[in-house]
């Protein structure tokens, strides 16, 4: 469906008011939803589409997960979101999760950034070369 620019703007202009300190805040963003859907302006469908993908585009961009092949003791764990939040700032929501399959380092994906460490994509990288 393609959407007009001025729903898109709209939908931009009520984004940027959901943002506060850098951080999307949830209270506000169910406050603009529920105003835009009471009130019913012109292309009010388009603008709650875009401003859908805005809102879910700022969520997968604030949302890390760091795999690894053994569970990561406090101390690296408090390392790795010290070195993340230096990197995307604050707010960011980092989930840890195991990995057998990785046989060593860290695979970290924030948003659309992955950074891959570990020994298996180093092992099929080596089997590309061949």
């Amino acid at each position: 469906m393609k959407i007009s620019k001025q729903a898109r703007r709209e939908a931009k202009q009520l984004f940027r008011d959901c943002v506060v300190n850098g951080v999307l805040n949830e209270n506000r963003v169910r406050q603009v939803v529920s105003k835009v859907a009471e009130l019913k302006p012109r292309g009010y469908f388009e603008i709650l589409s875009h401003f859908q993908r805005l809102v879910k585009l700022e969520i997968e961009r604030r949302t890390a997960k760091v795999e690894s092949p053994v569970a990561l003791s406090p101390e690296m764990q408090a390392e790795v979101k010290n070195k993340l939040s230096g990197i995307y700032g604050q707010g960011l929501d980092i989930s840890f999760a195991q990995n057998p399959a990785l046989l060593g380092g860290l695979r970290i994906k924030v948003g659309s950034d992955v950074y891959d460490g570990s020994v298996q994509a180093r092992l099929e990288n080596l089997v590309e070369s061949f």
